[in-house]
């Protein structure tokens, strides 16, 4: 697959099959995320993979009650009604979580986790696997339950949460604006 390609054709799916992802290609995927760039080299970032059905529950369910009590107190919330349906999973049924982390708290560690989680999603792309980053999972994993329940020590700090999985089907693809660009020539 052409690299512009997969960039203009990759969606964030939130549709899986039940099917499991194999070892060998999360590792992969992983491979593919470690190759990013990182400011000065530190490489900072740390993973969990998540394949349990009872810890991926228990996040959806968690994440879901800290984003009602965090965000919702704004009388026409957008996602108030998701956040009360008790079929709404947060993590949509996908059979793994990656979460991409750090332990080093360097001035850039938020935005090479963040090059590393582009990484991983397209090569996911490629390899036929749908991605979706979960901020809604985002806030409840950085709290103390929620970095005990992923084995995280204190100092570590949760980025990106990359539900990986087979899609049930392909996303339509999405309308983009055209970019602001200020040119600042000699």
């Amino acid at each position: 697959m052409e690299l512009l390609h997969a960039i203009k054709e990759r969606r964030s799916v939130r549709e899986y099959s039940p099917e499991p992802v194999d070892d060998a290609l999360l590792r992969s995927l992983i491979d593919a995320a470690v190759q990013a760039p990182s400011a000065i080299n530190q490489q900072p970032w740390c993973f969990v993979v998540v394949k349990k059905p009872e810890l991926l529950a228990e996040i959806s369910e968690k994440a879901k009650a800290y984003m009602r009590k965090a965000s919702l107190t704004a009388p026409a919330h957008p996602f108030r009604d998701m956040f009360n349906d008790p079929k709404f999973d947060v993590l949509y049924h996908a059979p793994v979580l990656v979460v991409i982390g750090t332990e080093q708290p360097t001035d850039w560690a938020v935005e090479d986790c963040a090059l590393a989680a582009q990484n991983l999603m397209l090569a996911a792309h490629e390899a036929g696997l749908g991605t979706c980053w979960i901020g809604f999972a985002q806030h409840w994993l950085s709290t103390p339950e929620g970095k005990a329940a992923l084995g995280l020590s204190a100092s570590c700090f949760p980025v990106a949460p990359i539900i990986i999985g087979h899609p049930r089907r392909k996303p339509a693809s999405v309308p983009h604006k055209a970019p602001n660009i200020k040119w600042i020539e000699a």
